[in-house]
This record gives structure tokens, C-alpha cells and sequence, in this order.
């Protein structure tokens, strides 16, 4: 007798992806194929993502990943996506996905739309000379950005999968030869403000109603309701900009330097992806500047709201040829404070108050940058030292507050913080008992243990390049997904 062995079926090839970009046309897009590797390491699994693919992570082994995310073994085309982009202030129309495509869409078990984006895996029409890689240490980065952002509660693209790729790569910003990679990002779009620009620059105003009917449909579902077309693009933009003034909020709270807001990498969800020469900040300077090249500070901390605002105002130019000026105009004008709500909301919670009156919140904001700008001061060390000497105490007298730090202070930084601490002691005399143990819980749930500083991301790339000792880099990785955790 004999007898058919069967064959697990690899997971990720029995998802059902959706051919939601593809529907739209080959005008979007050009299909093309991966590049063939001579190895295929995985590095790095997130099985925290399966379940949101219906998937239990037992039931998923690692030549799974490899198979679909390495081999790029597949159900559907995959497209390189067409556009093009603002970079540091200058239009450029030779853009696209040059070392990356949509390997395909998948519902999630939430209902939403997810996209599996590749970074590094192969040339493209698009890569304008470029090998179309990826080095392992920028993919190394952006899952440490990534996971590290998503747990601060940045509305972010994750890492679905790193596979290390076996060839040697040269490069201007890293010791070369250096090591390969192929990640594979998971987001809700893979469409950018840049898509829309390409088509404004290309005169086609009959491609920008579709791709915008396909964003309200697949992203901003709930303006389906909305009878007139008009009304309803007008609601999308206002949302847009609502949802990346509050993402800027995000990025400023926690200290994020994204280092390169070039329209191409502004998707059009307000969702924040693609980390380049990211830094979080350590001492408090509105002036940092993540990325070496970024010589005009452009996109430095303290000038990213702006730069999102201005991102905003361009994509109106496209939008232009379908929608009424006048809404785009509307849309925009409440950005910057959506942004500063947001922003407020966020930094209180850093200082211990759920809320405070707006009279007083503003004060103790006002203070609180003064007072980090102006001693130079390290920003998450300053609210780590917050939370730890916080004391239900500090109620009865201003002189309590901070008393550690203040015995510590040269004569200009008491100055200041004296100023601080008497605002700061008015704010919880409004408190009931009940509140002032609030703060407290507030401080230890908005203010991280670990932050991801570059001398610890540098600290586990040594072991990684020295010996092929990846367990510091997981050990890191654990604690920037737990970072108010103390232990």
C-alpha cells in the first residue's frame, strides 16, 4: 500500500490577500520581481503580529518567514508603487519604490487592511543606479524604532520579519563591507503623499479620483455615509490632518527625532514609517538633528510640526485637481491646534496630571520647556527623576518638590526650577487626596525606564558584527517593548 504524505502549506501562503491596490491599475505601479539571495538567516520573527493575521505563533515555524519573506515566494503580483516627493524643499520626480514593494494585503482579524511593504529586496524600476538592498543594521534600526515607538503609543508601522541575506554591501555612512538584509514592514498603506504629487506632476487628474476613492474606501471608511463626493473628500483631508498633527504630538512627547519628512515618506493614513538616521533625543534641544546630512537642521526635533504642516499644505496642490480649494483651506487651518491638544495632553500626562486647567496646564508646559531648553537638561532623564521622587508630600509645600534635584543645582538652573516647583505645587493644591495618587500612577505609566539612545543601539551591533552575538540586540529589543516596565 502506499500511502500521500501531506504537506503543511506554509501559512503566510494561505492568507487571503486582497488585490485592493492592485485593482486600481498598472498606472500606480509596475510589477516586478525579487531579487534571488545566496542566504537566508532570520533574524527577527514578530509573532506579537500573527494573531492579528488569524495565525498562532506555535503553529508558525521560522522556514515559514523564510519561505515568504526571504524567498519571496508569493500569491499575488508584487508591486513597486509609483511616486514621487518633497525631499529637504525640492520636488523630485525621480522617486518611487526603489529597493522595496508591496508583497500583498491582508484583513486582519480587526477588520483593517494591512500591508506587507519589503525593504531591500532587490532593484526596481526605481532604484536610479542603486543595488536595492538593504543593510542589516538599517534593518536592525528600524525594528528597534519601530517596536520602541509602538510601545510609547506612536502610531507606527512595525517589522514583520528581518532575514539576513549573505551579500556585502558598500556604503558611504557604514563601515563597508557591510552585511545584507531583507525586512518586511507592517502597515496600514503603502500609499504616500508622494503618490498623490506624482500625479499632479504628471497632469492627471483622471488618476487622482480613483486612488482617492480607493483611500476613503479602504482607510476612512466611515465618510462612506457622506453622500456628495465633494463633502466627503473635504472630511478626508480635515481627518488627514487631524490624524498627523497628532502624530507629530506623538513623535515630540516622546522625544523622536524622525530625521527625513520628505512628503514620500508621509503616508497617507498619518501612520509613521520608514527609519532611517532616526534618533531619540537625550539632552533637550529643539535644534537636534537626527540625520548627519540634513545640514540646514530641516527636519531637526524641534522643527517637525512645522515641516508636517508644510508637508500638508503641498499635498493640497494635487488634491487640487479634484477638490475645491476652498475645503483644502478649511481642512488645514485647525492643524496646529490639533496639534497642540494633542502635544498638551500627552506632556501633562508626562507630569503626572490626567488634566489640569487651561490656565494652569499651559503654565506648567510653558515651564517645563523653559526650564529643559534652557539648563540643558536630559529630557528623559528629567521626567525618570519626576516620577521617582514624586511623594504625595509634595502637597504640602514647594520646597519638597524636587528637593534632590534642586540641592543639585547651580544658581541659574535653581532659578528656574524654583519657578517650576511653585507652579508645579499650585497645580496639585487643585487636586483632591484621591488625584494626588493619580499622579503618581500617571508619572510610572508615561514615562519610560528605557529609552532607545544611539549608544545603546551602537552597544549591540558590536557583539552582532563581532562575533555574530545577536543576544544582546533581543535583550534590547524586550526591554524597548516593555519600557515602563522595571524589571
Amino acid at each position: 500500500l502506499f500511502f500521500a504524505t501531506s504537506v503543511t502549506e506554509n501559512p503566510f501562503l494561505s492568507l487571503t490577500y486582497a488585490p485592493a491596490l492592485e485593482a486600481l491599475g498598472e498606472d500606480y505601479y509596475d510589477i516586478v520581481a525579487a531579487a534571488d539571495f545566496p542566504r537566508h538567516n532570520l533574524r527577527f520573527r514578530n509573532d506579537a503580529l500573527l494573531p492579528r493575521l488569524g495565525l498562532q505563533p506555535k503553529t508558525v515555524d521560522d522556514f515559514d518567514f523564510i519561505e515568504a519573506f526571504g524567498q519571496f515566494q508569493q500569491r499575488s503580483p508584487l508591486l513597486a508603487l509609483r511616486y514621487h516627493g518633497y525631499q529637504f524643499g525640492d520636488y523630485n520626480s525621480m522617486l518611487g519604490d526603489g529597493r522595496g514593494f508591496l508583497y500583498g494585503q491582508v484583513r486582519g482579524t480587526d477588520g483593517i487592511l494591512y500591508d506587507f511593504g519589503t525593504k531591500g529586496s532587490g532593484t526596481t524600476p526605481y532604484s536610479r543606479n542603486g543595488d536595492g538592498r538593504l543593510t542589516l543594521k538599517g534593518g536592525v534600526r528600524e525594528i528597534l524604532a519601530a517596536e520602541a515607538l509602538h510601545a510609547l503609543g506612536v502610531n507606527t508601522s512595525r517589522c514583520l520579519s528581518l532575514v539576513e541575506t549573505g551579500e556585502r554591501l558598500w556604503r558611504g555612512d557604514e563601515p563597508s563591507p557591510t552585511r545584507s538584509s531583507v525586512m518586511v514592514r507592517f502597515s496600514q498603506s503603502h500609499i504616500r503623499f508622494g503618490t498623490f504629487e506624482r500625479l499632479h506632476y504628471l497632469g492627471r487628474g483622471d488618476l487622482m479620483q480613483p486612488l482617492l476613492d480607493h483611500v476613503i474606501e479602504i482607510y476612512y471608511a466611515h465618510l462612506l455615509t457622506l453622500q456628495d463626493p465633494q463633502e466627503r473628500y473635504g472630511q478626508f483631508y480635515a481627518e488627514l490632518v487631524q490624524r498627523v498633527a497628532q502624530l507629530a504630538a506623538q513623535w515630540m512627547s516622546v522625544g523622536f527625532c524622525h530625521a527625513v519628512l520628505n512628503t514620500d515618506n508621509m503616508a497617507i493614513t498619518g501612520e509613521s514609517f520608514d527609519y532611517g538616521p532616526y534618533a531619540f533625543m537625550d539632552e533637550f534641544d529643539p535644534r537636534f538633528t537626527a540625520a548627519y546630512f540634513d545640514y540646514g537642521r530641516r527636519y531637526s526635533y524641534g522643527n517637525q510640526p512645522r515641516v508636517c504642516e508644510w508637508n500638508l499644505g503641498m499635498l493640497q496642490k494635487p488634491l487640487r485637481l479634484i477638490m475645491n480649494a476652498e475645503a483644502l483651506e478649511t481642512g488645514l487651518a485647525p492643524y496646529r491646534e490639533h496639534y497642540y491638544n494633542a502635544y498638551r495632553q500627552r506632556m501633562l500626562a508626562k507630569l503626572g496630571f490626567e488634566d489640569l486647567l487651561p490656565e494652569l496646564g499651559d503654565e506648567l508646559l510653558r515651564l517645563t520647556l523653559e526650564l529643559l531648553e534652557k539648563n540643558h537638561v536630559s529630557y528623559h532623564n528629567f521626567f525618570t527623576g519626576l516620577t521617582e521622587q514624586f511623594s504625595e508630600q509634595w502637597c504640602h509645600g514647594p520646597e519638597q518638590i524636587l528637593q534632590a534635584t534642586a540641592n543639585n543645582s547651580d544658581d541659574d538652573a535653581a532659578t528656574l526650577l524654583e519657578a517650576w516647583r511653585l507652579h508645579y505645587h499650585t497645580c496639585l493644591t487643585t487636586l483632591s487626596a484621591a488625584d494626588v495618587l493619580q499622579v503618581g500612577r500617571c508619572l510610572q505609566q508615561s514615562n519610560p525606564v528605557i529609552v532607545l539612545l544611539r549608544p545603546e543601539i551602537e552597544a549591540i551591533w558590536e557583539p552582532i558584527v563581532a562575533e555574530d552575538n545577536w543576544q544582546p540586540f533581543y535583550e534590547l529589543l524586550a526591554k524597548v517593548q516593555q519600557p515602563f516596565n522595571k524589571g
